[in-house]
């Protein structure tokens, strides 16, 4: 974490969120440093730990910074928050700084930072929404068979135009990732003239031949995904005149 020297610390409310989406109804975190929950903080500049503790009544969250009796103080989040007013900027540095739960356990809201985070996902949407628009029913097929397998082949044209625009709407960077990988078309071309009974799949998933006649066209290694076999066999130069004469055999 980026070290915020005192000088640059800027007086404001603050707000905390517990990591992780969990919200119970109260959630009570280490306030001061015991053998059970060290609350240590390594200073670089002075080079030692130093230890942790949240007084009400001090300036300081470190230890060797308070002065006279201390006023202890649980840390409780409520429903999964938790509002620390300007008042309390020692409680604020202990959890937006030094704490060694902060971004694990919690994390501080940040409008910028979300606001951010939200253009990126939105141009991410956007992108993928586009060319899922533009995709061809062949490559959507494809793409939607990763995700709903053989239940893509039972679908109409329209209903695989839908459904991978709302893959690309809700799932924008693994629709991106799966229309940059080849072998997602290949599998599926694979997959098409096995059900087209162009191609043939042994019941021991290891060996494939053709519909027609049974001849062996390949063995699938051992271990190996039977689909994810045959798209790497279309690559090499006996699987490109296989393909090839496959798509002519399913009219393609």
């Amino acid at each position: 974490m980026k070290e915020t020297k005192k000088t640059d610390w800027e007086v404001k409310d603050r707000t905390y969120f517990l990591a992780g989406d969990i919200s119970p109804l109260t959630y009570t975190i280490a306030s001061r440093h015991t053998t059970t929950y060290p609350l240590m903080w390594f200073d670089e500049e002075k080079g030692y730990s130093r230890e942790l503790r949240y007084a009400t009544n001090q300036k300081s969250p470190f230890v060797d910074e308070q002065v006279g009796p201390v006023t202890l103080a649980h840390i409780v989040f409520e429903d999964g928050v938790l509002h620390v007013p300007k008042t309390k900027p020692a409680l604020q540095q202990l959890m937006s700084l030094y704490h060694p739960q902060v971004g694990i356990t919690w994390f501080e809201f940040d409008a910028v930072t979300i606001a951010k985070d939200d253009i990126e996902d939105l141009m991410l949407e956007a992108k993928a929404m586009n060319i899922a628009i533009e995709m061809d029913v062949t490559h959507a097929e494809a793409v939607l068979r990763v995700e709903q397998g053989s239940e893509v082949s039972k679908m109409s044209s329209s209903e695989i135009r839908r459904d991978v625009l709302l893959f690309a709407k809700n799932q924008p960077a693994l629709f991106l990732d799966l229309i940059a990988d080849e072998n997602v078309t290949l599998r599926n071309f694979a997959i098409k003239a096995r059900e087209l009974g162009v191609i043939k799949l042994d019941e021991d998933q290891r060996t494939f031949k053709w519909g027609a006649n049974g001849k062996k066209i390949m063995t699938v290694p051992f271990d190996e995904n039977p689909y994810s076999a045959m798209a790497a066999f279309f690559k090499t130069d006996e699987g490109i005149e296989i393909y090839k004469s496959i798509e002519k055999k399913i009219g393609l």
